[in-house]
């Protein structure tokens, strides 16, 4: 297809945190080229990835310096915040950047040709995705322990933790073993969960983080089990791994694109 006189198809940006720890940066470009070879878009510089802090631009900049040089190949930019809960950046950080990106571009490119007007759109975030929660199943049907702690980041914005709430409570069905949410930055916290564990007689504690990749924070919660380790002997508690990059991730998130970009398409 020649892009530059056929401006029909997208570009992907896939938008995270961000991290002073180097794990987060490299998980994401991996993440990048494996949902790139998917979607089959048949060029690289189609999909990429931007960080909503901890960058020397902020993130409105990013999505216009991404979407400079490829603004005449295509007619809609997808931005897909990988975020796994509701919370203030999803619901107003973002939306304010891509604003924000929408302004500064005058949502208009132009050459000595014609003019392009790549429409930006926001994909809801990766945690609204049913599919998510499947994987954590799939997880504890798998160990042995009896009681686990799904610990979320947690978020002080309006409902952002009903999800974690929800998706425990259904862990708890689904398993069939004991689920309580927990919170790294708000009550209840991670101790306090495994001690009600404690307390309720159970000697057989995961710990289930519910974070997209390892990084300074996963490496916290680990010293902090340690640390609970020594403070309940008796108990033996173990931390599974964050969610990662995986195969179903990838076709997770493609699959999400697909069909949003379809309700999209229907809508226009």
């Amino acid at each position: 297809m020649d892009f530059a006189s056929n401006p029909t198809s997208s570009a992907y940006l896939l938008v995270v945190h961000g991290s002073r720890d180097p794990r987060p940066q490299q998980a994401i470009e991996t993440l990048v080229r494996q949902v790139a070879d998917l979607l089959g878009t048949g060029a690289a510089d189609l999909v990429g990835w931007a960080a909503l802090e901890l960058q020397p631009q902020p993130l409105h900049q990013q999505i216009c310096q991404f979407l400079h040089p490829i603004a005449a190949q295509i007619d809609r930019l997808h931005v897909i915040p990988l975020f796994l809960l509701p919370g203030v950046h999803v619901c107003e950080d973002i939306p304010a950047e891509v604003e924000l990106a929408r302004r500064e571009i005058g949502n208009r490119v132009s050459d000595s040709h014609r003019e392009y007007r790549p429409h930006i759109c926001i994909h809801p975030h990766l945690g609204s995705n049913p599919d998510i929660a499947e994987s954590l199943t799939e997880t504890l049907h798998a160990r042995e322990e009896t009681a686990w702690v799904l610990l979320a980041h947690g978020s002080r914005y309006p409902g952002g933790n009903r999800p974690i709430a929800e998706i425990a409570v259904r862990l708890q069905q689904q398993a069939r073993k004991s689920v309580l949410p927990a919170y790294w930055s708000v009550p209840p916290s991670l101790e306090t969960q495994v001690r009600a564990l404690v307390e309720s007689g159970y000697d057989r504690i995961g710990i289930l983080p519910y974070f997209l990749f390892a990084g300074g924070i996963t490496d916290a919660i680990a010293q902090t089990v340690d640390r609970l380790a020594s403070q309940f002997p008796h108990t033996q508690l173990s931390l599974a791994e964050p969610l990662g990059v995986s195969d179903r991730l990838v076709r997770q998130i493609v699959s999400r694109i697909e069909s949003h970009s379809i309700s999209l398409s229907n809508q226009s």
